[in-house]
């Protein structure tokens, strides 16, 4: 190791993971994570370094910057890991629209560019965008990246990208971009070390956290996915609705006489696991539940994962592997139970004991789909990407 040090900021909507990654020849090694998470009063500060965990009250408020946030971060950070030593930092930006088709570094331009991309990622791209103008505040000469979602799926062709709606709306950007991207590149490369075999397989990866989508994979490329425009789009998620009849649309605003923002809070914030069930947008306390409504919601859940499984594999011209990650996909053996149940008919057969016990392995050897368990790590790929691009490592 050289003794430099990486950083990576995961931005989600209401959270923020980092990354710490000691540089070597080699690459970036993890050695440390944490996160902040934005849902409480006041901020919470998860700072985990080798076995051991931190759990810190953070002082300072959130507000339109994060300058204070980030700066009282890094003085947590710094009890643990020299950050005199980073040399570097990598973000995580979810849209990326046609201008970016790979990690960038950071200059004006690019944050501009990124900034004009806001009406596209209304919840995910303001807090990406805070995050790097408070890292500028605080360390203005350390250099920056971002890595893209939506960079992975540009490879789609038309007739997956496209909406049939007028042209001239097609041009102007309303099109199926896709997300999760930086999961599956993970999630591709990681099969194919584990897997050799299939490195020209058809594979359906499903990324089921609070955010959930699946990827239809073929050699490790993207084909096609399940969110489209927005992160809105496919399979219902924690608190987001997934497809919708545009008609539902038209009645909320027209009809109803909803505001827009109201009707953007519903179907992001009010929907899903927590909008069925009226319990939580949690699934592991939907599995504890006894309701029917909780269970409901498991069912619709389960019941849209693998519709689009099927889809995915038409696109695909057939399935060979079906891979669950991310942290519903990873811990859950009972969801993935359910939606390997629902495939049966597509040969799937799932091992029980191996499901039970979240192995890597969880389908029967007389299954003629492979389903793995494994667990992603996006803030690698964010590391591996700025390094691709920055020359630091010595």
């Amino acid at each position: 190791m050289t003794g430099k040090l990486l950083i990576t900021f995961n931005a989600g909507s209401s959270t923020v993971k980092i990354g710490l990654f000691a540089l070597g020849p080699a690459g970036a090694e993890r050695i440390g994570k944490g996160m902040i998470d934005f849902r409480r009063a006041p901020l919470r500060f998860t700072l985990s370094e080798g076995p051991d965990t931190f759990d810190i009250t953070l002082e300072a408020a959130e507000n339109d910057e994060l300058h204070e946030v980030l700066t009282e971060a890094f003085n947590r950070l710094s009890w643990h890991f020299d950050l005199d030593n980073v040399a570097a930092a990598g973000h995580r930006v979810v849209h990326g629209g046609d201008g970016f088709a790979g990690p960038v570094r950071l200059d004006d331009a690019a944050i501009a560019a990124i900034y004009a991309l806001t009406p596209l990622a209304p919840l995910h791209q303001p807090q990406g965008l805070r995050l790097i103008r408070a890292l500028r505040h605080l360390r203005p000469e350390l250099p920056q990246t971002a890595s893209f979602d939506t960079a992975f799926h540009r490879g789609h062709s038309d007739v997956v990208r496209r909406f049939a709606i007028p042209r001239a709306l097609h041009d102007r950007g309303v099109k199926r971009y896709g997300f999760h991207g930086l999961s599956y590149k993970f999630i591709a490369a990681e099969l194919a070390r584990r897997a050799p075999g299939l490195s020209g397989a058809k594979i359906v990866a499903a990324h089921l956290g609070s955010g959930a989508s699946l990827c239809g994979l073929e050699g490790g490329l993207s084909r096609d996915t399940s969110m489209g425009f927005s992160a809105l789009d496919g399979v219902p998620m924690a608190t987001r609705c997934g497809a919708i009849d545009p008609g539902v649309l038209l009645h909320l605003i027209g009809t109803d006489g909803r505001t827009v923002k109201d009707v953007e809070d519903i179907l992001y914030r009010r929907s899903g696991l927590l909008g069925v069930s009226g319990i939580s947008a949690d699934s592991r306390e939907l599995l504890e539940s006894d309701r029917p409504e909780a269970q409901q919601a498991l069912d619709l859940f389960t019941f849209r994962i693998a519709g689009e499984v099927s889809r995915l594999a038409t696109t695909l011209g057939g399935l060979d592997a079906l891979v669950f990650t991310a942290g519903v996909g990873e811990n859950q053996p009972r969801i993935r139970a359910d939606v390997c149940a629902r495939l049966a008919w597509l040969g799937l057969e799932l091992d029980e004991p191996a499901n039970a016990a979240n192995a890597a392995m969880i389908s029967s050897p007389f299954s003629r789909v492979t389903a793995f368990v494994i667990a992603t790590d996006e803030e690698q790929v964010i590391a591996d990407e700025a390094l691709s691009i920055l020359d630091i490592r010595t």
